[in-house]
């Protein structure tokens, strides 16, 4: 499942690339893991939305072909432009500035894919985010989703263990699968293809950690704290109709 993330870190140059770009949880590996649920082939066009420093965007360039708007509203454009360059995908990967919660600069229909990695959950929290999404993608094609989530919802039980990370922010953002299918559930203009658990949380996780970034460095104790009990990756696929 993941061959392109395993051959591409195998080169130590490349895996210090990754380190490098991380923001997260592995998003190459996390990208194509939920990649490996959908058929993308080069003729497609992808709308990779909170690309952060294009992990995902380089996975579906350089595995797929795809040509892909990489839109992100925390990462400059002309840095990932740059980023872009250097791995040989800006002729495939077009790097743009985009708030998903003010709207989006896309005609109707435009992507056959709608594509994000541990970026939705961010912004995608309301009633009102999916449906705002679906008019940019063709009638056919799907909205796929990877985010971190929680085995079950906490409430106001947060495990003693957790307490020290759990500020509001955190709480906001990471929910359980069945909080992320009962909002979806409600949106208008798709089938629900598939929301569970996915395969390399522990992974990508532990990846994420040796990271120089600082963020990285502060979730080391949130992640020993944790200890496999309550995270995990959260996958979700809709069908636009």
């Amino acid at each position: 499942m993941y061959t392109f993330t395993n051959r591409f870190i195998s080169n130590d140059k490349n895996a210090e690339f990754l380190k490098s770009a991380m923001m997260g949880p592995n998003a190459m590996r996390v990208a194509e893991e939920l990649a490996s649920h959908l058929d993308i082939n080069k003729n497609m066009r992808i709308l990779d939305l909170g690309c952060g420093c294009g992990l995902s965007t380089l996975l579906l360039v350089k595995k797929y072909g795809a040509f892909v708007f990489a839109a992100d509203l925390w990462i400059s454009p002309t840095e990932n432009y740059e980023r872009f360059k250097s791995v040989g995908i800006d002729d495939k990967a077009i790097p743009i500035s985009v708030d998903a919660t003010k709207g989006l600069p896309f005609a109707n229909g435009y992507f056959d894919l709608l594509f994000t990695v541990d970026a939705y959950h961010y912004f995608g929290d309301t009633a009102e985010m999916l449906p705002s999404l679906i008019p940019f993608v063709k009638k056919g094609g799907c909205i796929a989703v990877a985010i971190p989530g929680l085995k079950y919802e906490f409430g106001k039980n947060v495990p003693d263990e957790m307490k020290p990370f759990w500020d509001d922010e955190v709480a906001r953002t990471i929910h359980s699968i069945a909080w992320w299918k009962d909002l979806w559930s409600k949106a208008e203009g798709i089938d629900i293809v598939d929301i569970s658990e996915m395969n390399c949380c522990k992974q990508a996780w532990d990846e994420w950690l040796t990271c120089p970034n600082p963020y990285a460095v502060s979730d080391i104790k949130m992640m020993e704290a944790e200890g496999g009990k309550y995270f995990n990756l959260i996958r979700l696929i809709a069908k636009v109709i």
